[in-house]
């Protein structure tokens, strides 16, 4: 995954309600974001990102977090849990099932990540981001 750190300059009391986790989480949702036209919104950051998006991410967070914690101490630190939430529960091609960690751990938080279901991303009328 390349090197991209969300744009926080108008949501530092956001920012700053966000667990690692959950951050990394939305980071790597805004690396996804792409257009219509396939191209990349990475240019876009959290002050971007409608409220509603942004409680509903948090949640999801929250919850996959609390579920599966010990699994998740059996993994990677809480930035690389939270991208590999979002890349697995999207089927990025890359997420919990291939770093390598034992099948008890990384199959479980595969399975545990995919029954969330996808996420996609859109640029709503209003020109904010909306995660549905």
């Amino acid at each position: 995954m390349p090197e991209y750190h969300l744009d926080t300059s108008l949501a530092k009391d956001t920012r700053a309600s966000l667990n690692p986790f959950t951050l990394a989480y939305i980071e790597a949702a805004m690396w996804t974001l792409t257009d219509e036209d396939g191209h990349s919104l990475d240019y876009l950051g959290l002050h971007d990102i409608a409220d509603k998006s942004i409680a509903a991410m948090r949640a999801d967070c929250a919850a996959f977090q609390e579920a599966h914690a010990n699994l998740l101490e059996g993994a990677g630190t809480p930035e690389q849990n939270g991208q590999d939430f979002w890349l697995t529960r999207n089927g990025h091609g890359a997420g919990f099932w291939d770093r390598g960690y034992p099948t008890a751990i990384g199959q479980a938080l595969t399975d545990a990540a995919h029954a969330y279901g996808s996420c996609d991303g859109y640029i709503g009328d209003d020109g904010m981001v909306y995660f549905s």
